[in-house]
């Protein structure tokens, strides 16, 4: 059936995703709902140097948020920066550098924001999409140690921080692409078989789905939730999918549209009003599978999941400097 899904999945991004999806969609928002003053909240965004990620550190800034920017490249974050700094007025901008990849740095990182700073919305931007099978310095698959084991480790380092605040909230940016695949959890950085980069993203996708489900229930004062933001024009779409880019290009929504729905969940009093745990795209909470594509997970893999991805975390916290 993965034919099947694939193109139902593409039939449907054709329709909903592209920059006509979104301006369609937009005729429904109250714009109200995002022209707030979030002044003394502190968010932070991960892969916040460009792309979505930037735009949404851009907008928080705007309405008075303490916007902390986590991003692998230095120069290009001090660049960043610099842009949000200038074009908001903000001053309460700060740069982090770290690499995502990275589970000793991730370890060593939330240990001292923990100390230094309070945290209301954690962002979970940073991903990437290698279409060869590549390790990291700690042998982990690249695409699964950015997109599933660092968002699972930040967000559990950070947990205790957020569980401190009045309407602490959590946003993972996911994608429309894991609707083509179930759980696996028994390959979790797919070393069987070929390697097919855009499948292992949307594996990592559909695990971040279970991952803000799995959170959900376990910390109730805090409010998880995981988002498509359509098929937009950002660097890692152009690198990472030349050829999709391509195709696309002219259809594709901006930056600002593609980080509309993660400012929404972010900042506006609505978004709270719906269940901790959901799914959205443009401002609603969608459906986690397509009808007839078998891409549901017995409970069990899911709490498998949780139990693996602690287990693995918790061996590079081991290692980290203290």
């Amino acid at each position: 059936m993965s034919w099947y899904r694939n193109a139902v999945w593409f039939v449907k991004g054709l329709r909903e995703y592209t920059r006509g999806g979104y301006e369609s969609a937009s005729k429904h928002f109250n714009p109200a709902d995002v022209e707030v003053d979030v002044s003394g909240r502190s968010f932070l965004v991960t892969g916040a140097n460009s792309g979505i990620g930037k735009a949404t550190a851009k907008e928080i800034a705007r309405r008075g948020g303490t916007v902390h920017l986590v991003c692998r490249n230095k120069e290009r974050a001090e660049v960043a920066k610099e842009e949000i700094v200038a074009e908001t007025g903000n001053q309460n901008i700060f740069l982090h550098v770290v690499d995502i990849s990275n589970p000793k740095e991730i370890w060593k990182f939330a240990e001292k924001f923990r100390n230094e700073h309070k945290l209301s919305v954690l962002i979970n931007n940073a991903g990437c999409m290698v279409n060869n099978r590549e390790l990291t310095e700690d042998g982990l698959e690249k695409n699964f140690a950015t997109n599933t084991l660092g968002t699972y480790i930040m967000t559990t380092a950070l947990l205790p921080l957020l569980e401190k605040e009045a309407d602490a909230r959590v946003i993972t940016v996911s994608s429309g692409g894991m609707l083509v695949q179930k759980l696996n959890i028994s390959d979790l950085q797919l070393g069987n078989g070929p390697f097919d980069g855009t499948m292992v993203y949307a594996q990592n996708k559909r695990q971040q789905v279970v991952l803000t489900e799995q959170w959900a229930k376990a910390h109730r004062n805090i409010h998880f939730s995981v988002m498509h933001p359509g098929w937009a024009d950002t660097p890692a779409v152009r690198s990472s999918m030349p050829d999709f880019y391509e195709r696309m290009k002219n259809s594709l929504r901006t930056e600002a549209q593609g980080a509309d729905t993660i400012l929404w969940l972010a900042v506006s009093a609505e978004a709270t009003k719906l269940p901790s745990g959901l799914f959205f795209q443009d401002r609603q909470p969608v459906p986690t599978h397509l009808p007839l594509a078998s891409t549901r997970s017995p409970p069990e893999d899911e709490e498998k999941l949780m139990e693996l991805l602690e287990e693995l975390s918790q061996k590079f916290k081991s290692t980290s400097p203290g």
